[in-house]
Protein backbone atom coordinates (compact mmCIF):
# COMPACT_ATOMS: atom_id res chain seq x y z
CA UNK A 1 0.00 0.00 0.00
CA UNK A 2 2.53 2.30 1.02
CA UNK A 3 4.57 1.53 -2.70
CA UNK A 4 1.50 2.67 -4.76
CA UNK A 5 1.16 5.66 -2.28
CA UNK A 6 4.61 6.71 -3.24
CA UNK A 7 4.36 5.99 -6.96
CA UNK A 8 1.36 8.18 -7.35
CA UNK A 9 2.86 11.06 -5.55
CA UNK A 10 5.92 10.87 -8.05
CA UNK A 11 3.54 10.48 -11.00
CA UNK A 12 1.83 14.11 -9.77
CA UNK A 13 5.01 15.54 -8.80
CA UNK A 14 5.92 16.48 -12.66
CA UNK A 15 2.34 17.61 -13.21
CA UNK A 16 2.76 20.01 -10.33
CA UNK A 17 5.85 21.76 -11.50
CA UNK A 18 4.61 22.06 -14.68
CA UNK A 19 1.18 24.07 -13.25
CA UNK A 20 3.23 25.77 -11.21
CA UNK A 21 6.10 27.34 -13.85
CA UNK A 22 3.19 28.17 -15.66
CA UNK A 23 1.46 30.21 -13.15
CA UNK A 24 4.48 32.49 -12.93
CA UNK A 25 5.51 33.30 -16.18
CA UNK A 26 3.41 36.55 -16.86
CA UNK A 27 0.04 36.42 -19.19
CA UNK A 28 0.76 36.59 -22.92
CA UNK A 29 0.01 40.18 -24.58
CA UNK A 30 -2.27 40.62 -27.65
CA UNK A 31 -0.34 39.75 -31.05
CA UNK A 32 3.06 38.72 -28.89
CA UNK A 33 4.54 35.47 -30.45
CA UNK A 34 6.21 33.05 -29.10
CA UNK A 35 10.16 33.01 -29.15
CA UNK A 36 11.53 30.87 -32.36
CA UNK A 37 14.98 29.28 -31.80
CA UNK A 38 17.66 30.51 -34.01
CA UNK A 39 18.39 27.47 -36.53
CA UNK A 40 21.59 28.64 -37.57
CA UNK A 41 23.25 28.95 -33.77
CA UNK A 42 26.14 27.42 -33.88
CA UNK A 43 26.47 26.57 -37.16
CA UNK A 44 27.82 29.61 -38.97
CA UNK A 45 30.95 30.33 -39.50
CA UNK A 46 32.13 33.89 -38.83
CA UNK A 47 34.09 35.35 -41.10
CA UNK A 48 37.93 36.17 -41.26
CA UNK A 49 39.79 38.95 -40.06
CA UNK A 50 40.14 41.59 -42.55
CA UNK A 51 43.65 41.89 -41.47
CA UNK A 52 44.57 39.15 -42.08
CA UNK A 53 43.16 39.43 -45.34
CA UNK A 54 44.53 42.09 -46.80
CA UNK A 55 41.55 44.44 -45.65
CA UNK A 56 39.05 42.56 -47.87
CA UNK A 57 36.85 39.71 -46.71
CA UNK A 58 35.72 37.27 -49.39
CA UNK A 59 37.19 35.58 -52.43
CA UNK A 60 40.17 37.21 -53.78
CA UNK A 61 39.85 39.54 -56.62
CA UNK A 62 39.60 38.33 -60.04
CA UNK A 63 41.35 40.13 -62.93
CA UNK A 64 39.10 40.55 -66.31
CA UNK A 65 39.50 38.15 -69.22
CA UNK A 66 40.71 39.41 -72.61
CA UNK A 67 37.05 39.07 -73.77
CA UNK A 68 35.80 40.80 -70.44
CA UNK A 69 38.65 43.34 -70.91
CA UNK A 70 37.57 43.83 -75.06
CA UNK A 71 34.25 44.55 -74.11
CA UNK A 72 35.19 47.10 -70.64
CA UNK A 73 37.21 49.24 -72.88
CA UNK A 74 34.82 49.49 -75.80
CA UNK A 75 31.85 50.22 -73.60
CA UNK A 76 34.13 52.33 -71.41
CA UNK A 77 35.72 54.68 -74.08
CA UNK A 78 33.94 54.15 -76.40
CA UNK A 79 35.79 52.82 -78.73
CA UNK A 80 37.84 49.50 -79.10
CA UNK A 81 41.65 48.58 -78.57
CA UNK A 82 42.06 46.78 -82.32
CA UNK A 83 45.37 45.15 -81.32
CA UNK A 84 43.89 43.79 -78.56
CA UNK A 85 43.56 40.23 -80.32
CA UNK A 86 47.73 40.52 -81.55
CA UNK A 87 48.25 40.54 -77.74
CA UNK A 88 45.71 38.35 -76.50
CA UNK A 89 48.36 34.98 -75.77
CA UNK A 90 50.12 37.43 -73.70
CA UNK A 91 47.14 39.27 -71.61
CA UNK A 92 46.41 35.64 -70.65
CA UNK A 93 44.19 34.25 -73.26
CA UNK A 94 44.22 30.08 -73.61
CA UNK A 95 44.87 28.48 -77.32
CA UNK A 96 43.39 25.21 -76.18
CA UNK A 97 45.90 23.65 -77.81
CA UNK A 98 48.98 24.28 -75.23
CA UNK A 99 47.15 26.38 -73.19
CA UNK A 100 43.70 25.66 -71.99
CA UNK A 101 42.55 27.98 -69.32
CA UNK A 102 42.86 31.45 -69.24
CA UNK A 103 44.91 32.89 -67.05
CA UNK A 104 43.68 35.85 -65.26
CA UNK A 105 46.92 36.70 -63.05
CA UNK A 106 47.79 40.44 -62.76
CA UNK A 107 50.71 40.40 -63.91
CA UNK A 108 54.04 42.64 -65.04
CA UNK A 109 53.26 41.37 -68.82
CA UNK A 110 50.03 41.92 -68.66
CA UNK A 111 50.26 45.56 -66.92
CA UNK A 112 52.72 46.52 -69.42
CA UNK A 113 50.56 45.70 -72.32
CA UNK A 114 47.36 47.50 -71.27
CA UNK A 115 49.19 50.20 -70.17
CA UNK A 116 50.32 50.58 -74.77
CA UNK A 117 46.54 50.00 -74.74
CA UNK A 118 45.03 52.39 -72.68
CA UNK A 119 47.28 55.14 -74.29
CA UNK A 120 46.37 54.45 -77.74
CA UNK A 121 42.78 54.18 -77.05
CA UNK A 122 42.68 56.99 -74.50
CA UNK A 123 44.74 59.42 -77.27
CA UNK A 124 42.63 58.25 -80.02
CA UNK A 125 38.72 59.19 -78.06
CA UNK A 126 40.20 62.14 -76.67
CA UNK A 127 41.34 63.78 -79.90
CA UNK A 128 38.46 63.01 -81.62
CA UNK A 129 36.40 64.65 -78.93
CA UNK A 130 38.42 68.07 -79.04
CA UNK A 131 38.99 67.76 -83.04
CA UNK A 132 35.51 66.13 -84.23
CA UNK A 133 33.47 67.21 -80.86
CA UNK A 134 30.49 67.95 -83.40
CA UNK A 135 30.68 64.26 -85.10
CA UNK A 136 32.29 62.07 -81.66
CA UNK A 137 30.42 60.37 -78.69
CA UNK A 138 31.25 62.68 -75.80
CA UNK A 139 32.67 60.23 -73.28
CA UNK A 140 35.82 62.13 -71.52
CA UNK A 141 34.27 65.83 -71.84
CA UNK A 142 30.36 64.69 -71.40
CA UNK A 143 29.99 66.96 -68.21
CA UNK A 144 31.43 69.98 -69.83
CA UNK A 145 30.81 70.21 -73.12
CA UNK A 146 27.31 70.00 -75.07
CA UNK A 147 27.20 67.80 -78.66
CA UNK A 148 28.00 70.20 -80.90
CA UNK A 149 30.37 72.91 -78.74
CA UNK A 150 34.14 72.66 -78.13
CA UNK A 151 35.76 71.10 -75.43
CA UNK A 152 37.73 74.72 -74.96
CA UNK A 153 40.41 75.53 -72.28
CA UNK A 154 40.23 73.00 -69.59
CA UNK A 155 42.02 74.94 -67.06
CA UNK A 156 39.06 78.01 -67.16
CA UNK A 157 36.52 74.88 -65.64
CA UNK A 158 35.45 75.31 -62.52
CA UNK A 159 35.86 73.49 -59.62
CA UNK A 160 32.70 71.65 -59.29
CA UNK A 161 32.86 71.49 -63.52
CA UNK A 162 35.84 69.20 -62.56
CA UNK A 163 34.70 67.74 -59.31
CA UNK A 164 31.59 66.57 -62.03
CA UNK A 165 34.15 65.46 -64.31
CA UNK A 166 36.79 63.10 -62.25
CA UNK A 167 33.30 61.95 -60.13
CA UNK A 168 31.43 61.01 -63.66
CA UNK A 169 34.73 59.34 -65.20
CA UNK A 170 35.39 57.39 -62.05
CA UNK A 171 31.83 55.81 -62.02
CA UNK A 172 32.06 55.13 -65.34
CA UNK A 173 35.53 53.42 -65.20
CA UNK A 174 34.72 51.70 -62.35
CA UNK A 175 31.29 51.58 -61.45
CA UNK A 176 31.60 53.85 -58.22
CA UNK A 177 32.18 57.28 -57.73
CA UNK A 178 35.43 58.78 -56.60
CA UNK A 179 35.16 60.19 -52.69
CA UNK A 180 36.64 60.54 -49.20
CA UNK A 181 40.31 61.41 -49.52
CA UNK A 182 40.67 60.19 -52.91
CA UNK A 183 38.54 63.16 -54.74
CA UNK A 184 40.45 66.24 -53.98
CA UNK A 185 43.85 63.93 -55.52
CA UNK A 186 42.29 63.44 -58.77
CA UNK A 187 40.67 66.26 -58.98
CA UNK A 188 44.36 67.72 -58.49
CA UNK A 189 45.42 65.60 -61.33
CA UNK A 190 42.93 66.66 -63.57
CA UNK A 191 44.10 70.44 -63.16
CA UNK A 192 47.94 69.67 -63.19
CA UNK A 193 46.94 67.73 -66.37
CA UNK A 194 44.84 70.42 -68.03
CA UNK A 195 47.66 73.54 -67.08
CA UNK A 196 50.17 71.59 -68.32
CA UNK A 197 48.45 70.33 -71.69
CA UNK A 198 47.80 74.21 -72.22
CA UNK A 199 51.27 75.13 -72.56
CA UNK A 200 51.49 73.44 -75.99
CA UNK A 201 48.36 73.52 -76.91
CA UNK A 202 47.34 70.29 -76.71
CA UNK A 203 43.95 69.58 -74.81
CA UNK A 204 43.52 66.29 -75.66
CA UNK A 205 46.85 64.93 -73.99
CA UNK A 206 45.58 66.21 -70.77
CA UNK A 207 41.79 64.23 -71.07
CA UNK A 208 43.70 61.15 -72.49
CA UNK A 209 45.94 61.10 -69.27
CA UNK A 210 43.30 61.02 -67.03
CA UNK A 211 41.38 58.47 -68.96
CA UNK A 212 44.85 56.06 -69.21
CA UNK A 213 45.19 56.55 -65.32
CA UNK A 214 41.44 55.13 -64.80
CA UNK A 215 42.00 52.67 -67.25
CA UNK A 216 45.18 51.28 -65.41
CA UNK A 217 43.91 51.12 -62.01
CA UNK A 218 43.02 48.07 -60.32
CA UNK A 219 39.81 49.00 -59.81
CA UNK A 220 39.18 48.98 -63.71
CA UNK A 221 40.79 45.73 -63.88
CA UNK A 222 39.27 43.47 -61.20
CA UNK A 223 35.82 42.82 -59.97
Amino acid sequence: MRRLIALALLALAPACSNKSDETSLPPPTEGQLDPIPNPHEGTVTPLPDPEAQSGSVGRAPRRLTVDQLDKSITTTVGRPWTDLNKYAPSLGRADYALVNTENTEPNLVFAKFLEDGARVVCLAQATDEVKKSATTQHVLTATFTTPTGPVGDLTKLTDAQVTDAVVYLSTRFWGSPLQGEELPKWKNFFTQAATRSKTINKPEQALAAVCIALMTDSRFLTY
